[in-house]
Order: C-alpha cells, then structure tokens, then sequence
C-alpha cells in the first residue's frame, strides 16, 4: 500500500497509521478492533477504536460501521497513481474463434486499477465471436495476468504448437488439454499437453462503444 502523509495526525495515530502500512497483509483476514489491540500491546479497546476513528476522519482507513468489520486500509486515490503505472502493454490482437497469432509490440494502453492485479499484465484485442456467452465480444481488450498456470475454468490465453494464441475457458485432464469457447455453435478443441503453453489468465474486461 502507498505511504501517505496525512495532516493533522497525532504522533500515537501515525504510528497506528504506519503500523496498519507495514503489518496489516500479515493478518489472514482485516483484523479486529481486539485482533489489532493484541498485536498493538494496547490494553483500551476505546481507546484504540477512538484513534482509528481519527484515522477514518483522515480518509485512511475504511469505516467501521459493521462491528464485525475489520480494519481496512483506504486504497490511494487513481490520481495519486503515476500515470506510467495506468499504462499496460498491448500485445496485439487475440483470437476469440480459430487460433491466430498474438503479437508483442511497443504500444501501451491505459488500464485502471480495478482490472488489473498487482502482477505482471498485458493487453490483447479481441477478435472473433467465440466467447460471447461469457460477453466477450469482439473488439474488446481484455487484461491478462502473465503467468504459465492456470485452474481449470479459467478463461487463458493458451499458445498452441509454439505458435497460434486463443483465448478459451481452459481443461486440463490427464494426457490432454481441452480449450472451451463460449458459443454454443462451436466445438471444443483438444490437443496433447505438450501442445498448449499458458500465457496468462483474464482477469479484466475494457469495451469502447461507438
């Protein structure tokens, strides 16, 4: 999470700030007004939920009007973003019916955060009709996670034969991988392991209308 330097704060409220900064991913879950005083050493729950109430007031943390809601950082604003961090490389176009190929070049797009995740991603352009019933359409970018797993049922962009891109709800089975489109007109297609290397998996959608 983004350090801010908040105005305003008492020295206690920026250490429970900057703690909240360096500690809170160790939680398995956001952590309780008693999880949080525990790991503070703080003996006043008062206490501690009046500090955070500062902190709220600051625009820091999220509100806790659910007792059982734990302490959530507030995420930095887009503006605060560097714009170079807003941009993500296009990588051509993809298909979305017949496998054709994905070519890497050197121009960017802009993504916002919210469809992007905080690992390496990459733009492809959609072209074909295969995955309508999951609404991609064709024309639409969609945002890959670059990496060479996958679950099965996720939507990946798969290289078949070192060679063609597809993206495709993926299967995999012992001896084979099975690539799903997303329209009922169309069959799926199965190849050897050997044949399919991931590339990635979707994880944001962006669409223009004209």
């Amino acid at each position: 999470m983004t350090r801010r330097d908040p105005p305003n704060l008492t020295r206690r409220q920026q250490e429970i700030y900057e703690y909240l900064l360096e500690h809170l991913h160790e939680f398995p879950h956001p952590p309780t007004l008693d999880e949080l005083c525990q790991a503070l050493g703080l003996s006043s729950r008062g206490s501690l939920h009046k500090q955070l109430q500062a902190l709220v007031e600051a625009g820091l943390i999220e509100p806790m009007n659910n007792k059982r809601r734990g302490v959530r950082l507030t995420p930095p604003p887009a503006e605060e973003i560097p714009e170079d961090e807003l941009e993500l490389p296009l990588y051509g176009r993809i298909a979305a019916g017949r496998p054709i190929e994905a070519i890497a070049g050197q121009e960017t797009i802009p993504v916002p955060p919210p469809l992007r995740t905080d690992k390496p991603c990459y733009v492809l352009e959609v072209r074909g009709d295969s995955m309508i019933e999951e609404g991609i359409l064709d024309g639409d970018w969609v945002i890959i996670e670059q990496r060479d797993h996958a679950r099965n049922g996720e939507i990946v962009v798969a290289l078949v034969d070192g060679e063609e891109a597809t993206l495709k709800r993926i299967e995999q089975k012992p001896g084979k991988v099975i690539l799903h489109p997303a329209n009922s007109d169309m069959e799926p297609m199965t190849y050897r392991p050997e044949q399919v290397q991931i590339q990635g998996v979707l994880v944001g959608q962006m669409r223009r209308y004209h």
